[in-house]
């Protein structure tokens, strides 16, 4: 069995190559920018190791893993557009170095080229994958809408949030380890607890992301600090403070919320504070980590072999970027 980085090595040997033709240079250079700025990978590499839990790793995997990192990359470039995020990964978003249109256009185009790799896989298997995939593809889309629509509707329960970051977070990372599964031989309920354990990490890691965003640092983070409280986003800990806060602090949240002051994020993160958000984002993660775990170990094969993905589980959850 092979480590997290071990396995990121090999794939990344493998990824960082060019995927697109040289022109028109104005379409595909941005795509090549893009996915220079690199990132953790962790997404086709779980596709690699739900593929070792089972087997020795198959070429197929390889491909299924550059199609997953090249769906995430895409759904990056089409949401910093939405969300106008000046920074990914610390440098500049393609619609702040080029400009909007050439950004839709690139994210477009490398969805596109998901497909090439996807239809290498061997046909005894494609069936599977393609349908997984393309269920994922259209239920992260279905996730996106629903942040967007967050943004405008007064009232958002806890419940409704955690059904969008699933869908607009979890599920590829639970289809990433499921299409492994599913090309490792994996039998029907091997595959639904190994796409269960991806979902509820996948529910942590977000609270852990939405965290970081109020409270980490932009050098470590890679993106503007803040940035979901500047864009009025209902995230994990918003809505536990909108459901939480005293009549004083909710008038406070709503005139922040309205008038966008130069303060805005500073004035926020004090009363994040004094509601003692950072502790409940902890309890929180914990549970939906813990439900992860269960999921792993009701899956069918030798404990040892589950090792690798605990350790990255713990690792997902506990960074600190």
């Amino acid at each position: 069995m092979h480590s997290f980085k071990d396995l990121t090595n090999h794939f990344s040997e493998r990824f960082n190559t060019t995927h697109f033709p040289e022109f028109p240079i104005s379409l595909y250079e941005p795509c090549n920018y893009f996915l220079t700025l690199g990132g953790k990978r962790i997404r086709p590499v779980l596709c690699l190791m739900g593929n070792e839990l089972f087997d020795n790793i198959h070429e197929d995997a390889y491909n299924a893993a550059t199609a997953i990192e090249l769906f995430h990359n895409f759904s990056l470039i089409h949401d910093d557009i939405m969300d106008a995020a000046p920074l990914r990964r610390g440098m500049q978003t393609i619609h702040t170095k080029y400009n909007n249109n050439t950004a839709i256009l690139s994210g477009d185009v490398m969805l596109i080229r998901c497909y090439d790799y996807i239809n290498k896989i061997t046909p005894k298997y494609l069936p599977k994958v393609l349908h997984l995939f393309n269920k994922t593809a259209r239920e992260v889309c279905e996730g996106q809408q629903l942040d967007m629509d967050f943004e405008n509707k007064q009232n958002v329960s806890l419940d409704e949030y955690i059904n969008m970051i699933s869908l607009k977070t979890s599920v590829l990372i639970a289809s990433s380890l499921e299409i492994g599964a599913v090309l490792g031989g994996a039998g029907e309920g091997n595959c639904k607890h190994i796409y269960e354990f991806g979902r509820n990490l996948g529910i942590a890691f977000q609270i852990q992301d939405d965290y970081l965003d109020a409270f980490g640092t932009a050098e470590k983070f890679g993106k503007d600090i803040g940035g979901d409280i500047k864009q009025n986003k209902k995230t994990f800990l918003m809505l536990h403070i909108l459901a939480n806060a005293n009549e004083k602090q909710k008038e406070e949240i709503n005139y922040l919320i309205q008038n966008n002051p130069s303060d805005k994020v500073t004035r926020m993160l004090d009363i994040y504070k004094a509601c003692n958000v950072d502790d409940w984002a902890k309890e929180l993660k914990d549970k939906y980590l813990q439900t992860a775990y269960h999921h792993l170990e009701e899956i069918a094969v030798l404990s040892s072999r589950k090792q690798a993905l605990k350790e990255l589980a713990e690792f997902l959850v506990a960074r600190e970027y």
